[in-house]
């Protein structure tokens, strides 16, 4: 596989946040008298805001903003647990070495995002591109779209990374070539990407002449 440059999510794809996902959901689960596993099947991927409407649906957005602003503050400040998934610091310093352009793209906000790739030691992006400057979130194409758009790049010339159904979704929207990595075996749109791995220790990269070439273990 070739490309000009990558577009990564981050939590799932990068980092390893789950527990803390899942701690702070579980307790909007409880908060909203949502079953946790309903609230979990959903949430992953998405943006924090579009979860939140979804089920308090019906409720004020000073409501659901006043939830947002409490979840956003539990999930900026809890790292306990976050750590950078295998390979994943690997290929960021080698995509640096190369000089091959990278962001970050996740549905995570500011503070969130930027907590846990501190916390997981992960080298920081040029391009950052978090829940604030797109209208619509994940599985729509607009954050993958943009990622493109700030690294110069067409949609087509980048490969997204990612691990959520409604990442995969929206790299493939965005028209980019797309690779799964920690995807569960059951994700839908396992079938639609360009390659699925288990890790990322499973992708090497070399650079010349602008162009990224990609193998795969």
């Amino acid at each position: 596989m070739n490309c000009k440059g990558f577009l990564f999510d981050l939590d799932g794809t990068l980092v390893s946040s789950l527990p803390v996902v899942e701690r702070a959901w579980l307790g909007v689960a409880e908060r909203l008298n949502v079953a946790p596993q309903e609230m979990l099947d959903f949430i992953h991927g998405k943006q924090a805001i579009t979860s939140l409407r979804h089920f308090m649906a019906g409720q004020s957005e000073e409501a659901i903003k006043k939830e947002f602003d409490r979840l956003e503050q539990i999930e900026a400040t809890d790292t306990e647990g976050v750590e950078a998934l295998p390979g994943a610091i690997e290929l960021l310093n080698r995509l640096n070495e190369l000089k091959v352009p990278w962001a970050i793209v996740t549905s995570g906000t500011i503070p969130i995002a930027h907590a846990r790739s501190k916390a997981a030691g992960i080298p920081f992006p040029e391009v950052f591109v978090t829940a604030e400057l797109v209208a619509r979130g994940k599985p729509e194409p607009d954050a993958y779209l943009l990622g493109a758009e700030r690294l110069g790049l067409a949609p087509s010339d980048c490969v997204v990374v990612e691990d959520a159904a409604a990442g995969l979704a929206s790299g493939l929207a965005a028209g980019c070539q797309v690779i799964a990595v920690n995807a569960p075996a059951n994700t839908p749109e396992l079938s639609r990407v360009d390659k699925s791995l288990k890790t990322l220790q499973q992708l090497h990269v070399s650079y010349s002449d602008n162009i990224a070439r990609i193998q795969f273990d």
